[in-house]
């Protein structure tokens, strides 16, 4: 297996790098977490990867806030979130997919960036980051930028919006600030204790004002759909509802609606049936915690 490296320091030689390699077989490499086994089971002797790890340029690499939004650098690694008091402070569900990705060691090095293209229904951190109705800042070879929301990044399983001219540059969160409680969290139920991918996860995400009516609600769904899903009915549902009154029927309700945008399939993991059973249950006990 042979494949050629190639490192950019500065984002200016990142794009001219692409640019000429548009008739070639290239890959982007940041943690090398997932490409590293796709090379192995699909070896090529044409491939050409782009390492990113020496990239000097904040806007992929760094954690920034302002009153508006939060800004994650595409080169962000797990750990980085985890470390981040403020993330976690404002967003936990981000950490706790951060915190729940693979082993100690993957989350040094696996990036935002790389779970989020890899494009899989069972990205943890991209989960989350669909809950938080994250925003995708894409970056072309003609230097212009775009913006996608992260729910319409996602085509299909390991099948992106991103074009073979582009690179994802950074994640975008809205900062709504904090009036109220923030009720947050992320679930990921496996057929094992470590290093699992899930075989259902729910992220949510919901913001109270001080009488704690819901202002903000995010819910998605992973590994029970093509890609992951924003349950926008089930966020409706709870819209204006004081948190603390939502009862057991009206957590069934909720999760119904949840469920509506499951298609599960069966595999060697699990059944159709016991991925919706699932989903089901873990929606409902959102709000028993």
């Amino acid at each position: 297996m042979n494949f050629n490296v190639i490192s950019p320091k500065s984002t200016p030689e990142l794009l001219d790098l692409i640019s000429q390699h548009q008739d070639n077989n290239f890959r982007f490499c940041a943690g090398g977490t997932d490409l590293l086994l796709e090379i192995k089971k699909q070896p090529s002797d044409d491939l050409t990867v782009i390492n990113l790890a020496q990239l000097d340029d904040r806007l992929f690499t760094s954690i920034a806030k302002d009153d508006k939004y939060f800004r994650l650098g595409a080169l962000v690694s797990a750990n980085q979130i985890i470390n981040d008091n403020e993330l976690r402070r404002m967003y936990p569900v981000l950490y706790e997919s951060a915190d729940k990705l693979a082993s100690r060691q993957i989350r040094q090095v696996a990036t935002i960036g790389g779970n989020i293209c890899t494009a899989s229904p069972a990205g943890d951190i991209a989960c989350a980051l669909v809950a938080l109705e994250a925003q995708c800042e894409i970056l072309a070879v003609d230097r212009s930028v775009r913006i996608v929301p992260l729910s319409q990044f996602f085509l299909g399983v390991r099948k992106t919006n991103l074009k073979k001219n582009e690179i994802l540059r950074s994640i975008i969160i809205p900062n709504i600030g904090q009036q109220g409680k923030i009720h947050s969290g992320f679930i990921k139920v496996g057929t094992r204790r470590s290093m699992e991918i899930a075989v259902v996860s729910l992220a949510f995400h919901l913001q109270t004002n001080k009488t704690d009516e819901i202002i903000q609600a995010g819910i998605a769904i992973g590994s029970i759909a093509p890609v992951i899903k924003f349950c926008q009915s089930a966020c409706d549902y709870l819209k204006d509802r004081k948190l603390a009154e939502i009862g057991p029927a009206e957590s069934e309700a909720f999760a119904s609606k949840a469920l509506k945008y499951a298609s599960p399939i069966s595999d060697i993991r699990a059944s159709a049936w016991y991925r919706s059973e699932v989903l089901f249950n873990i929606s409902k006990s959102i709000f028993e915690q």
